[in-house]
């Protein structure tokens, strides 16, 4: 029987790699395929557009793993080629297809590792909930304030495209 949280989570997973999928397309044609902007960022001490898109990825990819029972494994945050800009999101929405949790995975404790001998553990749900979303979130839309900074013409309506089957007119 299928897990309606893992079924929702892998739809929102799915539908917004494919909104950061847009954004890139967007920003490849603004930038005239000048691969540069991709080190572009918001300010000196933050990360550029490139990595976002590697950790945007490294939400649901690490899902995917967790779901296996098998370590988080993070893509190379150096993405300085759009090749490997788009193969990351490629690759992650493929990961994401075949996807099976038993309920009961959702009740196990996960162990995140910080780094600097720090660590959390949260149950599977708060995992997806407290930890993989947010920060699946807090990368997506610094990748669009980077590019929207750098003057890519997009607006929510590329930001929110997956409320698009929903629209409707009177």
């Amino acid at each position: 029987m299928p897990n309606q949280t893992i079924d929702s989570i892998q739809t929102i997973f799915q539908s917004r790699l494919a909104t950061l999928e847009h954004l890139l397309k967007t920003a490849q044609t603004h930038f005239s395929d000048d691969e540069s902007f991709l080190q572009k960022q918001i300010a000196a001490d933050m990360l550029p557009f490139g990595t976002q898109i590697a950790f945007t990825c490294n939400q649901p990819r690490n899902f995917v793993l967790w779901s296996e029972g098998k370590p988080a494994n993070n893509l190379d945050p150096e993405v300085t080629a759009l090749t490997q800009a788009y193969e990351h999101i490629a690759k992650t929405q493929t990961m994401l297809v075949d996807i099976s949790v038993e309920d009961q995975k959702l009740a196990e404790i996960t162990r995140i590792d910080l780094g600097d001998s720090l660590y959390l553990e949260l149950s599977g749900i708060d995992y997806i909930n407290e930890f993989l979303m947010p920060n699946f979130y807090f990368h997506l839309v610094t990748a669009y304030d980077i590019l929207r900074m750098a003057g890519v013409p997009i607006g929510k309506r590329d930001y929110m495209m997956h409320l698009a089957p929903f629209v409707k007119k009177d």
